[in-house]
This record gives C-alpha cells, structure tokens and sequence, in this order.
C-alpha cells in the first residue's frame, strides 16, 4: 500500500516532466570543462574504465543535470546528493556549464558492459524483469526498460553501467546514505533486497543491452 501510495504521489511530477519542453544545452561550451574537470575519472568521451566511477555516455540528460545539480550545496544547505569529491568538481560550475555538461555527456555513445557471473545473473535476470513478489519488490524493467535504457527526463539508463558502482549507489539508497531519489522510490526498493540480490541486480545491468 505505501509503495502504491508513494508512485501515486509521483504522477503529477511526472507528467510534468512528461509535458516539458526538450532538455537544451550547448554541448560544445561543455567541452573545455569535460577536458579539464571530468575526463580524469569519467573519460572524455564518458565511457569511464574506472568501475567506481559511472559511465555517463548516453545517460539521459534530465537525470544527469539533477546529479549534478543535487551535489551542489546552495544557500546554506547541504548538498541533496553528498559526495566531497563530486562536491568540489561542480562547486565552481554556474547553472549553465551544468546543463552542457549534461547534454554533453547524453550525446555521447555508450559502450556496452559484460556481466561476469553466471549464477548471479540469473538471479539479476529475474529480480530485473520479474521483481521479487514475495518482498514486494517491483521489477526494474518496469521503470528503467526492459533493455535498461531508462525513461526520458524520469528514470535514468542502466545498461551498460559497471556494477561496482551500480552496486555502491543501491547499498547507499538501502542504508540511507544516498537520499535524493524522489519519493523515497529507491530507497524503498533497494531496503528490501539482500546483498546477494543487490549484486545480482547489478551484474546483470551491466551486461544489459
């Protein structure tokens, strides 16, 4: 009932979303920062090949300029999203660079990720697509697609990503530690689910396409 009630909250912002205009942004001016700032750990073309630090080719650029934004700290509150390293890269970035960076980053082409358990990725398999119904878990393909490319301008991609830090951000919304989901959605998802499903979820996005 509480997970009903809680996506019922969500449909008027979603529609929103929905109805928006096309996200806009000048990829060019982003490129000076993406060279000097976030090529180090995502790679210029956003592909990173550090398994900590997330692939951002080909997200959508709704969800990458919420990331952004959300790790920013504005008028003396903290960060929505906190993470000091993140923190310190974006603090100097205006509205704008944020939004190019954005549109930057969704223009680039993803390369495809390899699960690397075959066991855990029977498990990721049926979790992704079917949920767990005895804990009330939903299936991942319901919002992020069934090839894990995501909804425009509400869920982000997932195909592709490394599961190590597909892994890290669902322990981070289990725990608490990550909070910036809106309606608690993946907070509530990911606190059911045990570290084995986790990494199994995970594998299994990785090799998704």
């Amino acid at each position: 009932m509480k997970r009903i009630m809680a996506l019922a909250a969500m449909l008027p912002a979603l529609a929103a979303l929905a109805a928006a205009p096309p996200f806009k942004g000048d990829a060019a001016k982003a490129q000076p920062i993406v060279d000097k700032v976030c090529a180090a750990c995502h790679a210029a073309d956003g592909n990173s090949q550090v398994a900590i630090n997330p692939k951002l080719a080909g997200q959508i650029p709704e969800y990458l300029h919420k990331q952004l934004a959300n790790f920013k700290a504005a008028a003396g509150k903290k960060a929505e999203r906190e993470n000091p390293v993140m923190a310190g890269m974006v603090a100097g970035l205006s509205p704008e660079d944020l939004r190019n960076l954005a549109v930057y980053f969704a223009g680039q082409t993803a390369k495809p990720g390899a699960a690397k358990s075959k066991d855990l990725v029977a498990l990721g398999q049926k979790i992704y697509r079917g949920g767990i119904v005895g804990k009330g878990v939903p299936a991942c393909a319901s919002c992020h697609g069934a090839n894990g490319s995501g909804m425009p301008a509400q869920y982000p991609r997932l195909s592709g990503q490394h599961a190590e830090y597909v892994e890290a951000q669902l322990k981070g919304f289990r725990s608490g530690e990550r909070a910036n989901d809106p309606v608690s959605a993946m907070r509530g998802v990911a606190g059911k689910l045990s570290d084995r499903e986790i990494q199994a979820v995970a594998d299994y996005v990785a090799g998704l396409r």
